[in-house]
């Protein structure tokens, strides 16, 4: 036997061997799908089409069951949020959408290391502009209209509830592609006078359907407080102390959130709370656990928010008055929008 008869002999054995070992471990991991989709009270995902309107009162978020389906957005019917799943094959870190567009934080995998995304989708999920991230992806919004989309990301640390982190929070016109890649080139009014400071961050930006006011979080000197932005004077003005991750309501008269309360533990701080915008009136809301998470109005009663669960995060609804119990939707969930 030659040489050249053994070197392609060996090389047929190890081009076998090689696709053996990969029809196991596709096998395996064919097993271990079925196996996580087939636990008691696991969802069930099929693959298949996903717009971001038509089709009826829907809920789109972030399926977090082991599995193929593994981080792609889904839908479920509004009305069943328990029920089967429509995966989507688009994967976001975080998302939100509303009049048909969307917005998708994303990691983009390098060879050294991942970095960051954000994508405008279109009402097909159709990829329609992206922008670089500077940071892990937290908060996503996008406003009634449509028009504006917003994203927090942090630049330095890894929680809202240490003391070491710096956030960057963006806006981008989606229609004109116009963007402000940080909320620190505002002018920022606190107290009625101007105010500038080194340690200022900003984070949790949630639109009115003006298509000009915003609200977000500011935080420096140990503070946080509600702003209100204003996108054509590009200013921000402090509203309210102790407020994080502001969501408006559908009337625009209410802020949901969390604040933080006196004696909770250092690493599970918040309480949920309601704000009225005219009176300064605060309402907490029933649900005992502390929550890291810029909650959704499901409409103008209920507020949709993540806990952590068996699979990484779980979706809680609690009444907006204050009244009531909070209640699981669903699990294995994470970052829903309410679509039509």
């Amino acid at each position: 036997m030659t040489l050249r008869s053994r070197v392609l002999i060996l090389v047929s054995a190890l081009a076998v061997l090689a696709g053996v070992a990969a029809a196991s471990v596709l096998h395996a991991s064919a097993r271990a799908d079925r196996r996580d989709q087939a636990r008691p009270g696991g969802p069930r995902i099929t693959s298949g089409r996903l717009a971001l309107t038509g089709g009826g009162r829907r809920m789109v978020f972030r399926n977090m069951a082991w599995g193929p389906h593994r981080d792609e957005l889904v839908s479920v019917p509004a009305a069943d949020p328990s029920g089967p799943r429509t995966a989507s094959g688009v994967k976001c870190l975080r998302f939100h959408a509303a009049s048909g567009t969307g917005v998708c934080l994303r990691a983009v995998h390098g060879p050294v290391q991942d970095t960051y995304r954000a994508v405008i989708l279109d009402a097909r999920l159709r990829e329609r502009a992206h922008y670089d991230v500077p940071g892990v992806p937290s908060r996503a919004r996008v406003s009634p209209s449509g028009r504006f989309a917003a994203w927090t990301a942090f630049v330095g640390g890894d929680s809202y509830a240490g003391t070491a982190f710096s956030t960057r929070a963006a806006i981008v016109d989606t229609r004109t592609g116009r963007l402000t890649p940080t909320l620190e080139a505002y002018r920022i009014v606190k107290d009625g006078r101007p105010y500038r400071a080194a340690d200022v961050n900003f984070w949790g930006v949630t639109f009115a359907a003006d298509d000009r006011t915003f609200y977000a979080t500011m935080a420096t000197r140990g503070s946080t407080y509600l702003v209100r932005g204003d996108l054509r004077a590009r200013t921000l003005t402090t509203l309210h102390a102790n407020v994080e991750c502001p969501s408006l309501s559908p009337d625009g008269t209410r802020i949901a959130y969390k604040k933080r309360v006196e004696g909770a533990p250092e690493d599970a701080p918040w309480h949920l709370y309601v704000l009225e915008l005219r009176t300064g009136r605060e309402t907490a809301l029933a649900e005992p656990r502390s929550v890291d998470d810029q909650l959704v109005w499901r409409d103008a009663r209920t507020l949709v928010y993540a806990l952590p669960g068996d699979y990484g995060a779980d979706l809680y609804a609690v009444p907006a008055d204050g009244t009531g119990t909070a209640h699981r939707l669903t699990g294995a969930a994470l970052s829903p929008a309410y679509v039509d």
